[in-house]
């Protein structure tokens, strides 16, 4: 079993997603912090200061000016703005990985539009096929 286990994890694919994980952790944070501190001030600055953050409706019958106050009081809300802001956080970060997996295609397609050399065997086989017509 030992050893069935020490096949499954030397696998390249196994290897691969770790890394593939440990990247996208460490990614998480540039690209939060991409949407939140870049992309998220001009856009509420474009759309007048809106701030979904603070849309709620109240279940619990009183009047609160914000969702914190009525967190303090403990009543009990439907948080919509806080969901349309992760909506929203999730299509930008959406676009922005879409068009960086879009340039990393676009340098693949010209490393292999690179033609591979010949493997060393058909080198030699056409040496000997060029020795023989020689001779």
């Amino acid at each position: 079993m030992l050893n069935e286990f020490k096949q499954f994890v030397a696998r390249g694919n196994v290897v691969d997603l770790a890394v593939g994980i440990i990247m996208g952790a460490a990614f998480t944070g540039i690209v939060n912090s991409l949407v939140k501190d870049i992309i998220m001030p001009p856009v509420g600055k474009l759309m007048g200061g809106l701030d979904f953050s603070n849309y709620f409706f109240n279940l619990s019958g009183g009047t609160y000016a914000t969702l914190k106050a009525a967190q303090d009081a403990g009543a009990a809300t439907i948080n919509y703005g806080i969901f349309l802001n992760q909506v929203l956080n999730f299509v930008i970060v959406a676009f922005a990985v879409f068009i960086m997996v879009k340039q990393v295609n676009r340098f693949r397609k010209k490393e292999d539009a690179k033609p591979a050399p010949a493997p060393r065997s058909e080198v030699l086989l056409e040496e000997i096929r060029d020795l023989l017509k020689k001779g």
